[in-house]
C-alpha cells in the first residue's frame, strides 16, 4: 500500500499544508488550547515551543505495539515538550522539562530517512501535536529524497479537529491516547478540563480519515486507527466510559489497553495514583472491552 503523503507531495499538497500550518503559528491555534502565542518569534505558548523541531531522541523502537514493531522496529522520533501537563507523566523530563535539542527541518528529514534506511517499518512521531508544522515542512524535503514508509501520529489525544482536517492524507496511522472521559478528572490530572470532549472529537476525525487499522500479510500495520488507553488505579481514568466510546465508534477498533502505570512525576500528590494497577483492575478492563464487543485488543494479540 502506497503511503498517502507521497501523492500529496506529487500534487503540491504537502507544500500547501505546510504553508497553512506555518501561518497558524503566528497566533498559534494548532491545538485545542488556541493560546494565540507567536511561536514564530521563539518558544512560547502552552507547549513552550517555537517553529523548529525539538527532538529528544530517535531510534528503532521495539517496545511499541507488535503490529508497528515487526522484525525491524518502529522508527520513533520523540519530540520534547507537550500541550498537556499530566501529573503522572512517565516521560516528564522530555514532555515537561523539555529535554531535547532544537534541530533544523533538514535534520528532521535526515532522521526520517536514516530510520527508514535501517529497515524500520514506519516513522513514529511521538508527541507530534505541537510539531505538525515542522513535520510537514520536513516531509516536503524527505519525500523527494526517497521517504516512503507509513507515518504514525502518536499523540496524547488533545488534538484540534481543525488541524487534523488540514493534515488529512499526511499520516497513514493515527495512534492517539484516550486518557479520560470525565472533565473534572482531566482538569486535575492533565490541565485540560475539556480533554474528554476534544479527544473524542479528535478520535472520530482520525477514524473518518483512515478507518479501522489495516494489517498486511507480514503482520505490520499500514493504515488506520489504533487507540491507546492507560488503565489507572481505582478506575481514575474512567475506563468503562472510554471503552463504551470506542465500541460506539467501531467494534473493529484496534485497542491497546496498557497496564504499565507507575507513580511518576507528581503522581504522589493524588492519593488515588500512589500505587500501580492491580492485576484484577487490568483484567476487569480487558473483560469490559470484550463484553463491549471489541476483539482487537493488543495484549490478546501478541
Amino acid at each position: 500500500m502506497r503511503a498517502s503523503y507521497v501523492s500529496l507531495y506529487e500534487n503540491g499538497g504537502l507544500e500547501r499544508i505546510a504553508g497553512t500550518l506555518r501561518s497558524q503559528l503566528k497566533q498559534c491555534r494548532i491545538c485545542p488550547h488556541e493560546c494565540r502565542a507567536d511561536r514564530t518569534s521563539g518558544a512560547g505558548g502552552m507547549c513552550r515551543t517555537g517553529m523548529n523541531p525539538v527532538v529528544s531522541s530517535f531510534n528503532a523502537h521495539f517496545g511499541e505495539e507488535s503490529c508497528l514493531v515487526g522484525r525491524k522496529g518502529s522508527g520513533t522520533i520523540f519530540f520534547a515538550n507537550c500541550n498537556l501537563s499530566c501529573v503522572f507523566c512517565q516521560n516528564y523530563d522530555i514532555s515537561h522539562l523539555g529535554r531535547g535539542e532544537e534541530i533544523s527541518f533538514r535534520e528532521l528529514s535526515d532522521i526520517m530517512l536514516l530510520l527508514q534506511s535501517r529497515g524500520c517499518h514506519n516513522i513514529n512521531f511521538v508527541t507530534p501535536t505541537h510539531m505538525v508544522s515542522a513535520i510537514v515542512t520536513a516531509l516536503s524535503d524527505a519525500v523527494p529524497r526517497g521517504l516512503t514508509v507509513p507515518l504514525v501520529y502518536n499523540s496524547g489525544g488533545y488534538d484540534s479537529t481543525d488541524t487534523l482536517r488540514m493534515l488529512s492524507g499526511v499520516f497513514d496511522i493515527y495512534m492517539p491516547d484516550l486518557k479520560f472521559m470525565d472533565s473534572g478528572t482531566a482538569g486535575t490530572l492533565c490541565g485540560a478540563q475539556d480533554y474528554p470532549e476534544r479527544a473524542a472529537d479528535a478520535v472520530r476525525e482520525m477514524h473518518d480519515q483512515v478507518g479501522d487499522l489495516v494489517i498486511d500479510e507480514r503482520g505490520i500495520a499500514v493504515k488506520g486507527l489504533l487507540v491507546r488507553h492507560l488503565v489507572l488505579p481505582n478506575n481514575l481514568a474512567g475506563t468503562d466510559g472510554v471503552i463504551s466510546f470506542i465500541a460506539g465508534l467501531s467494534k473493529n477498533t484496534y485497542l491497546n489497553l496498557m497496564d504499565q502505570y507507575r507513580p511518576e512525576h507528581r503522581a504522589g500528590e493524588c492519593f488515588d495514583l500512589k500505587r500501580r494497577v492491580t492485576l484484577q483492575e487490568f483484567d476487569d478492563a480487558v473483560r469490559a472491552a470484550l463484553d463491549a464487543g471489541i476483539k482487537r485488543i493488543d495484549c490478546l494479540n501478541r
